[in-house]
């Protein structure tokens, strides 16, 4: 290979792992908000989920991995070093295959997914307390997610009936993130009081909240999140690949040029 193609293959691998450095800096932040995030349903689920806190941390590992290995090929790249961009190529190799197997891992783990998000909301809606502190965080994360999808519930208001709190006050009183009431437009969190008193015992029939659950809303939720950081990913494998082949010819042709330098005997 000549030299023009030689400067051709450096400098566009160069421009490769500079895009691969901003892209592995993208996975990282996307890693930091899911463990930072307290407002949103994320946060109920990276408190209770153990595998979600999980991938958040794997998040974050590729990230500043992707990151070093961006920095380490754009060095290589500009110096002409063989070893380094031999090692780059190994790490690059690693990252992809351990990406391919995370992605079959979250995808056949879907419905498992599912069922552990509707357990663990169904025991937050059981034992939510609005005096409570322990548990405050995804109390109001639960609240925040109700008052934006405007649902309540994870499959219907009547989830909420089986909260101890409400019980022992005869339903009279209810949700005020599930109002569909414009005079409850300010309270985001805690119970609020029937205004009409209902004599006996009350029914979630009898509460000006809304109907329908939010699993549907939260699955479209995560599925456009989702689909997101997939996306970022994606694009960060085809990088990985073009990087790959580039940081090999590149290698291999240095060899080359070198060997043509061997003064013959």
């Amino acid at each position: 290979m000549g030299s023009g193609c030689m400067k051709v293959t450096k400098y566009f691998l160069f421009l490769f792992n500079l895009l691969f450095l901003i892209l592995g800096a993208v996975i990282l932040g996307f890693g930091i908000w899911i463990l930072a995030d307290k407002t949103s349903f994320i946060s109920v689920l990276q408190t209770s989920s153990p595998s979600m806190r999980t991938g958040a941390y794997v998040l974050v590992g590729v990230g500043s991995l992707t990151m070093l290995m961006g920095f380490l090929g754009c060095l290589g790249a500009v110096n002409e070093i063989r070893c380094l961009l031999g090692l780059y190529f190994t790490c690059l190799l690693l990252i992809l295959i351990t990406q391919v197997a995370a992605g079959l891992v979250i995808y056949f783990q879907q419905e498992k997914l599912k069922g552990e998000l509707s357990r663990i909301v169904e025991k937050l809606i059981e034992d939510y307390d609005p005096v409570n502190g322990e548990d405050k965080n995804l109390q109001d994360a639960w609240d925040y997610v109700q008052k934006q999808l405007t649902c309540c519930g994870w499959n219907g208001a009547e989830e909420w009936e089986k909260n101890y709190i409400l019980i022992n006050k005869s339903m009279t009183e209810y949700p005020c993130s599930c109002s569909n009431s414009s005079k409850d437009a300010e309270e985001n969190t805690g119970f609020c009081r029937l205004d009409v008193m209902v004599n006996g015992t009350a029914t979630y029939a009898d509460w000006p909240v809304h109907r329908q659950g939010c699993v549907d809303g939260v699955q479209d939720w995560l599925k456009d999140n989702l689909g997101i950081i997939l996306g970022v990913c994606t694009g960060v494998a085809v990088v990985e690949l073009l990087g790959m082949i580039l940081s090999i010819s590149l290698c291999k042709n240095i060899h080359s040029e070198d060997y043509t330098k061997v003064p013959k005997s």
